[in-house]
């Protein structure tokens, strides 16, 4: 038995729950869908609601096209945006990592070898560390808008009150597209768009609306 979070917005907040079900071993693609399939179950008998699963593992088109590894901001894949904008005490931002896969992006020795985290650079501005997982949210909300028509992308969203990341432990990680999903969702309901005009009011609005 193990055990995963799913985030929602319940019309006014991104919130999170905590769901256990039998894990499948494994890493095989096969395997990944059953747990996913037992994490959305586990939910549905909680909540009696349904999930999205938003990754590269997802049987749904619109959640393997949500996926981080997917979605591109200006033509580039936002995890290695993510990567790239990390600046360090010793060092950074590697912009270099713009350029490559996005699995080798993550896993760079500088991005370990460089001290402490300190803040994000990305396009000329500064990103604090806190809210924890603000920059992150912020560069996938962007991308999905770029990418999808916004009123298919509310409708497509709409079906679903879950998302869900089996690939995200939150033992090991802090973000995840699943959280960004939801607050994705969050947005597209209440037309809020002009909050991402800057770091400063994206900002607020997360602290405001992201509670898990």
């Amino acid at each position: 038995m193990t055990e995963r979070p799913g985030w929602k917005f319940d019309g006014k907040n991104v919130v999170r729950g905590s769901y256990k079900f039998e894990w499948n071993g494994g890493f095989a693609v096969s395997q990944k869908r059953k747990n996913i399939k037992a994490l959305h179950e586990s939910i549905e008998r909680s909540t009696g609601e349904k999930s999205l699963e938003i990754s590269t593992k997802s049987e749904v088109n619109l959640g393997s096209s949500l996926s981080a590894f997917v979605l591109k901001l200006d033509g580039v894949l936002i995890e290695c945006i993510y990567q790239s904008s990390k600046v360090f005490e010793n060092g950074g931002p590697y912009r270099d990592l713009l350029n490559m896969k996005p699995k080798d992006a993550k896993r760079d020795e500088r991005l370990q070898n460089s001290g402490k985290l300190i803040a994000f650079n990305y396009n000329g501005f500064e990103w604090s560390l806190r809210p924890v997982t603000a920059f992150y949210d912020y560069i996938y909300v962007k991308s999905a808008l770029q990418t999808f028509d916004k009123e298919t992308l509310k409708n497509g969203l709409a079906e679903y009150e879950w998302f869900t990341d089996i690939e995200f432990n939150p033992k090991k990680s802090v973000n995840t597209q699943a959280r960004s999903a939801a607050i994705l969702k969050a947005l597209l309901t209440d037309e809020k768009y002009e909050v991402l005009d800057t770091s400063e009011s994206w900002i607020k609005y997360h602290k405001s609306i992201v509670k898990g």
